[in-house]
C-alpha cells in the first residue's frame, strides 16, 4: 500500500503575489525558518540558519553563493534527501520534514526530478533504459508503455537517436540532456539541478540552460545551484546564500 503523505493547511499569505508586474503561479516550495546543523569533529556546524524561501510554479530560480554557503544543503531540504534540524519544509503542501524514509522515497520519485553535475547515468544501461528507471521504480506507467514514453522524452531534449547507445558513447552535453529526460520521467512538478553545467562547454551550457528555461515556461518549477553569474539572464529569480543565511533575493536580469 502506498505511503500516506502528511498534508498541512495552506499558509495564510497571498497565494499570487506579483514580482516585476507578473502574477506568480501556485506556491510549490515553502521553506519556513529552516535551520540545518551538524555535529562535526571540529564542533557544531550550522549549514543553514533560519532560511525562509518560497518558490512558485513556472519559476526558474538560481541558488548562488560561495562554496560552503549552504546551497547544496538547501537542495537537500527541498528534495527530502536530508531533514532540517528545525523549521518546516512544505512542497505542494506536503510536510516533507515529517515523512519517514519509505514515504520520502515514494514521494520523491513521483514529485521531484533531480539533475546532477556528473550526470549519474548507469553505465551498463542504454540511454532509454536509464530514462525508464524512474518509471520502473515508481510503477507509474504500464511496462509496455514505458519505452515509448522514454523515447518521447528523449525527443523533447533533442537526442532520440541516442536511445539505444550506452552513456559512454555520448558527449557530456548529450549525457546531461539524457539526465534531464530521466528527471522528467514521472512528470514531476519540480526539477532540482545541482551545478548541471559545471562540466559543459559554453555552447552546450547554452543548450542545456535553454532547455531548463523552456521547461519553466511549460509550467515546471526549476531550482538550480550555480556558480556561473553569466547565466543570470536565464533565471526568473535568484537566491543568494552566505554562511548558511539568505542574504539577497530578487529578479535576475
Amino acid at each position: 500500500m502506498e505511503a500516506q503523505l502528511v498534508k498541512v493547511p495552506e499558509p495564510s499569505r497571498d497565494r499570487t503575489p506579483r514580482q516585476n508586474g507578473t502574477k506568480r503561479g501556485t506556491l510549490l516550495i515553502d521553506l519556513r525558518a529552516v535551520t540545518k546543523a551538524y555535529d562535526v569533529a571540529t564542533g557544531h556546524f550550522v549549514a543553514l540558519q533560519d532560511v525562509n524561501v518560497q518558490v512558485y510554479s513556472g519559476e526558474f530560480v538560481a541558488v548562488v553563493g560561495r562554496s560552503g554557503s549552504g546551497k547544496s544543503t538547501l537542495l537537500n531540504m527541498i528534495t527530502g534527501i536530508d531533514y532540517p534540524t528545525s523549521g518546516e519544509v512544505l512542497i505542494a503542501s506536503t510536510a516533507v520534514h515529517k515523512l519517514n524514509q519509505e514515504q520520502l522515497s515514494v514521494w520523491r520519485g513521483k514529485n521531484i526530478g533531480i539533475v546532477f553535475q556528473f550526470f549519474q547515468l548507469l553505465p551498463t544501461l542504454t540511454i532509454v533504459e536509464n530514462v525508464m528507471l524512474p518509471m520502473d521504480f515508481c510503477n507509474t506507467f504500464a511496462p509496455r508503455e514505458r519505452r515509448a514514453k522514454a523515447i518521447a522524452l528523449l525527443e523533447k531534449v533533442g537526442i532520440p537517436e541516442q536511445a539505444d547507445k550506452l552513456p559512454a558513447d555520448l558527449s557530456g552535453g548529450q549525457q546531461q540532456r539524457a539526465a534531464i529526460a530521466r528527471a522528467l520521467a514521472n512528470d514531476p512538478s519540480i526539477i532540482v539541478a545541482d551545478e548541471p553545467t559545471g562540466n559543459l562547454d559554453s555552447h552546450t551550457t547554452d543548450v542545456v540552460m535553454s532547455l531548463f528555461a523552456r521547461l519553466a515556461t511549460e509550467g515546471k518549477t526549476v531550482v538550480m545551484v550555480t556558480h556561473e553569474r553569466d547565466l543570470a539572464h536565464y533565471f526568473t529569480r535568484s537566491i543568494t546564500l552566505v554562511d548558511g543565511r539568505l542574504v539577497a533575493e530578487g529578479a535576475s536580469v
